[in-house]
């Protein structure tokens, strides 16, 4: 009976079901990323023993998975096949809905090749981004958006309650800080700029492959705290290590993979890092297939300053000092529309920029 439901319930919402494409037959030079079960959240010690596999997460690598995170591999599926059918729109209705990203707006569409990777070669990639669902914020969408809208806050809700909230106690608990010391600077309503994001990666010849040396998304950094990629079984993400080396990042099942970002290195005076990563082309057997993902930002309050925490931890392990890579006297806030408008300037391809200045003195890193 449940089946037939869910079969109507799709019908009348004009969404097809979808269904995940293969794994890659290859053998990669994968990651070895910790994961955490949050199923042992609740459990007498649970917290403290997820605290102490996160932080070995983070000397590592600043990439981690988690697993029973309390949706089904149906509810997941059910927003891949919502994004697939966003970008099936024509261009000229998903226009309507472009994001104001040069004055660093970053919800609603982000049309395909608005960025110049290299000298004559635009990026392939086409973003829906849907903030979070308070008055502040309401906006217009397409039909398909304004349909599942019930699906979707549903799902983005439990994101930010039932995932982002314990992976914040967590980091919390890291930092020996009170357990909702970073709940109380990321709630759902007040403004900042958490997004439920579809993304398609449109493949690319072999000719533009090698132009641009298999390299899609250069190696960069995510601007607010976290961020979180439901499994992508199409390989193409990979990860930099301290030692300076790329590994790709497998598509463990019935995963999230979580990655820090430049928030949460700011508020701990570079104790947490900022993970540095990039997209590359995908393994032959995968080359013909578009990249389609679902992905969920976390960002701080707008509001609240970059400056770092006090923390005994960070006190015993020499993170207290101030220093040049601190972003005092910047807003969350002002940080990401700073970052957002300064990827879609015009001023010379991606591949030619190491360091580019975002604000306030403080810039970002791209790495090859």
């Amino acid at each position: 009976m449940a089946a037939v439901a869910t079969s109507i319930i799709r019908e009348k919402a004009g969404v097809p079901a979808y269904h995940q494409v293969p794994e890659t037959k290859y053998e990669l030079d994968w990651a070895d990323l910790v994961t955490l079960d949050l199923s042992q959240f609740d459990k007498p010690g649970g917290k403290q023993k997820l605290a102490t596999q996160l932080f070995e997460a983070i000397q590592k690598i600043g990439f981690f998975y988690i697993i029973n995170f309390g949706l089904t591999q149906e509810q997941v599926d059910r927003q891949f096949a919502i994004g697939k059918e966003v970008f099936q729109l024509p261009t000229e209705e998903k226009l309507k809905y472009r994001a104001d990203l040069e004055n660093g707006g970053y919800n609603g569409y982000k049309p395909l090749g608005l960025r110049e990777v290299k000298p004559g070669v635009y990026d392939n990639t086409e973003i829906y981004n849907i903030p979070k669902f308070i008055p502040a914020f309401e906006r217009p969408h397409p039909d398909v958006i304004n349909a599942n809208r019930q699906d979707i806050e549903a799902f983005a809700r439990h994101i930010n309650d039932g995932v982002v909230g314990k992976l914040l106690v967590l980091f919390a608990i890291v930092l020996e800080l009170p357990e909702d010391f970073f709940l109380q600077r990321h709630r759902y309503d007040e403004k900042s700029d958490c997004h439920l994001r579809y993304m398609k990666y449109h493949r690319r010849t072999a000719e533009q492959n090698r132009v641009l040396e298999n390299v899609w998304v250069k190696g960069h950094t995510d601007f607010g705290s976290l961020t979180l990629l439901f499994r992508q079984p199409v390989a193409a993400l990979q990860v930099r290590t301290p030692e300076g080396q790329w590994k790709w990042v497998r598509p463990y099942p019935q995963s999230i993979t979580v990655n820090l970002a430049d928030s949460l290195e700011f508020l701990t005076n570079g104790f947490l890092k900022s993970s540095i990563h990039r997209v590359v082309a995908p393994p032959p057997d995968q080359a013909d297939i578009d990249r389609l993902g679902v992905l969920y930002f976390v960002r701080p309050e707008d509001s609240l300053e970059l400056r770092p925490v006090v923390s005994s931890v960070l006190e015993r392990l020499g993170y207290n000092k101030t220093t040049d890579g601190s972003a005092v006297g910047i807003t969350a806030g002002q940080w990401v529309k700073a970052r957002v408008a300064r990827g879609v300037s015009k001023d010379k391809p991606r591949s030619d920029v190491s360091e580019q200045e975002i604000i306030g003195g403080k810039a970002a890193k791209y790495y090859d």
